[in-house]
């Protein structure tokens, strides 16, 4: 099972009254299950508590083998995907060169889309210049630990998708075929919203079939075949199989696909 610090309340954004995370540039204290943004208009972190986990599951070879994973450090993680508001905001202000093209569904709030690991990339480094804050990717172990929030079940919440619990082809909502608008549904024991489906989300790590040889420190995985990424959690097109918390998949760096997202990580130790 997952072993997270004592004290880690099941419920999203409760606090810990030990183990804060200090961010080494600025002296701030974060306790496990804070919320915050560096800026008005940035996007909303949480911060997760150190911990370790099992990765992984025997459901599909390229899930296997399960492994264990220690995640020394707390890290903070965006709430929420990263929005088409806010790449907008990234592009006005010359940090993002590519513009995607407006979707059937409109831009806001729904997260952005048709974007590559190398666009996703350029967001990243133009978000850390303008705050000051090491912002990053994730790794695929830190999504996958934060995606299932505590839970060893094939989703978060369960063992079953359940209905209107998330954005996928057969998740029971009433619009399919698109994404929500980020946060629609309930958010996990660590307070993160849509990591089951909406975007699939692209993390630091280089493609590999298996997770044989995979780090267990938590860190990315900067070996193998690099000219492809990892996606996790699976978009608003798949089905429910494909949409759990050890769900993964690997696309281009540089090419764009109409369901893939992101969410931002920083440190804050």
């Amino acid at each position: 099972m997952a072993r997270v610090p004592a004290g880690l309340a099941a419920a999203a954004l409760a606090l810990c009254l030990g183990g804060f995370a200090r961010a080494a540039d600025s002296g701030e204290s974060r306790l496990p299950g804070e919320t915050f943004r560096d800026c008005a208009d940035c996007v909303e972190l949480v911060v997760v508590p150190a911990g370790d986990f099992l990765m992984g599951t025997k459901a599909k070879w390229a899930e296997e083998p399960v492994h264990r994973v220690d995640i020394k450090k707390g890290f903070a993680i965006g709430r929420r995907e990263v929005t088409f508001a806010q790449w907008d905001k990234c592009v006005a202000a010359g940090g993002c060169k590519y513009s995607p093209p407006d979707p059937a569904w409109g831009r806001g709030d729904h997260p952005v889309t048709n974007v590559s690991w190398d666009d996703a990339k350029e967001f990243i480094a133009w978000l850390a210049r303008t705050t000051g804050k090491p912002y990053r990717l994730p790794t695929e172990a830190e999504w996958e630990y934060a995606a299932r929030g505590g839970s060893t079940t094939p989703f978060w919440w369960g063992k079953e998708i359940g209905t209107g619990r998330a954005q996928c082809a057969d998740c029971g909502v009433s619009e399919t075929g698109r994404p929500a608008v980020v946060g629609s549904f309930r958010p996990n024991a660590f307070g993160l919203y849509d990591t089951a489906g909406n975007a699939a989300e692209w993390v630091e790590d280089c493609w590999n079939p298996t997770y044989r040889g995979a780090p267990t420190d938590g860190s990315a995985w900067t070996s193998g075949d690099c000219s492809l990424r990892v996606l996790r959690g699976g978009s608003f097109a798949d089905k429910a199989a494909r949409v759990g918390s050890a769900s993964r998949f690997r696309y281009d760096q540089d090419v764009r696909y109409y369901a893939n997202g992101f969410r931002v990580a920083r440190d804050v130790n």
